[in-house]
């Protein structure tokens, strides 16, 4: 019997463990174990260090892999060491390039998909589609100009951005299928297209993310109630309330961890340079990700409140398999939001005040209740957002399609 030949399109992949490269390469692990032939075409791993990692500096423009049966195409793209605008556009329009001659040297495909961010991937699929006559997927982590456009002061929008999202609507109107990762991600995208569309979030493993397996991690060694943000140190977080935030709770009482990397680290640590409960350690490979978010206390997330789900906090899902509570800023409409109203899993608030400490306060003097927030919330992303029931809607749309 013929296998489906795929071709998978994406800036992130592993060896990246974090974000969107581990979701993608997860998703295409579980294809070659759903018995299909996949061909994946992606970058240089860089993120969240924005740097190329030491053993792929030196490999040639074009690179070849293997993963198990998967062939894996890479173009070493440009990586700029402070993305600013200007050079993520670099960043991504040579990726767009090279990975255009990648895709050349795919000689059969019966089904593209092509997961955005960033928007670029989604033109590669389209000309894999032409080449071929294939099905066309596209998979959205983030809509990356509503993001762009949420960062700068609507005035200053001008013609630019009209044009993009014009160019983003014609994209996505090309797939046979088009997922997004959050509901109100797909009620925006309804607006955007009228392509047949489904929610797909991310996931998590429970048996990777377990506190009953984890043992206690190197970073953490406080007698204090430890404090946790792990993740991407980017634009996305509100880290001038975070830094207000350390400055205002009890130093004697908290300690605060910021394991994680990105462009604006050495600015939080510059901010943070003058409180002794402030510790800053590098992202902890995968294997050792159980064990670090099982071992602190409480985990800390700051978004921006004026954004709304356009990127759903994939990270949000470890932090409650980890069975610990968290305290959340973010919008008041968000789907975390949602969730934390319909069970008590945590804090949640829609800006920072100085409420935010005296509720902290609060539930660290009472161990039961944190006990029982962080059980809740481990019952709730097992039951929903367990890899295993997310993939195998995926596969069964793969099937219809």
């Amino acid at each position: 019997m013929k296998k489906t030949e795929i071709t998978f399109i994406g800036l992130n992949f592993a060896p990246e463990d974090s974000a969107i490269g581990l979701y993608s390469s997860e998703w295409v692990k579980q294809l070659e174990l759903d018995g299909y032939n996949v061909t994946v075409v992606t970058g240089f791993p860089y993120y969240p260090q924005w740097n190329i990692l030491d053993k792929y500096k030196n490999k040639t423009r074009f690179l070849k892999e293997y993963s198990g049966r998967t062939k894996i195409l890479r173009y070493k793209q440009y990586v700029p060491k402070t993305p600013t605008f200007f050079k993520r556009v670099l960043h991504i329009i040579d990726f767009t390039i090279g990975s255009f001659f990648n895709l050349l040297k795919i000689k059969k495909c019966d089904l593209v998909i092509a997961v955005v961010p960033f928007t670029a991937s989604s033109f590669l699929g389209w000309i894999q589609k032409k080449r071929f006559n294939s099905k066309f997927w596209i998979h959205i982590q983030d809509f990356e100009f509503d993001a762009a456009l949420q960062s700068k002061k609507k005035s200053k929008a001008g013609p630019a951005f009209s044009l993009m999202f014009r160019l983003e609507s014609w994209l996505f109107s090309k797939p046979d299928v088009v997922s997004t990762i959050s509901h109100s991600m797909t009620h925006t995208l309804r607006k955007k297209c009228n392509t047949p569309s489904f929610y797909l979030p991310n996931w998590v493993n429970p048996d990777t993310i377990n506190p009953a397996t984890a043992n206690p991690h190197r970073y953490i060694s406080s007698p204090k109630i430890v404090l946790l943000y792990s993740g991407n140190i980017g634009e996305k977080q509100d880290w001038n309330s975070f830094v207000e935030f350390c400055n205002d709770i009890n130093q004697n009482k908290y300690e605060i961890l910021i394991v994680g990397d990105g462009s604006k680290k050495n600015w939080l640590v510059e901010m943070t340079v003058h409180l002794t409960n402030i510790k800053h350690y590098p992202p902890v490979p995968y294997s050792e990700l159980s064990d670090l978010l099982c071992s602190v206390d409480i985990h800390l997330l700051f978004q921006k409140p004026d954004f709304l789900d356009i990127v759903m906090p994939s990270k949000v899902l470890g932090m409650m398999a980890s069975a610990k509570p968290s305290l959340i800023i973010g919008h008041r409409e968000s789907e975390i939001n949602s969730i934390f109203k319909s069970i008590n899993i945590g804090l949640y608030f829609d800006r920072y005040t100085k409420e935010v400490v005296t509720e902290l306060d609060k539930i660290s003097r009472q161990s039961s209740q944190m006990k029982e927030m962080g059980e809740n919330a481990r019952a709730y992303v097992i039951k929903n957002f367990s890899k295993d029931r997310i993939l195998k809607k995926a596969q069964k749309k793969i099937e219809l399609l």
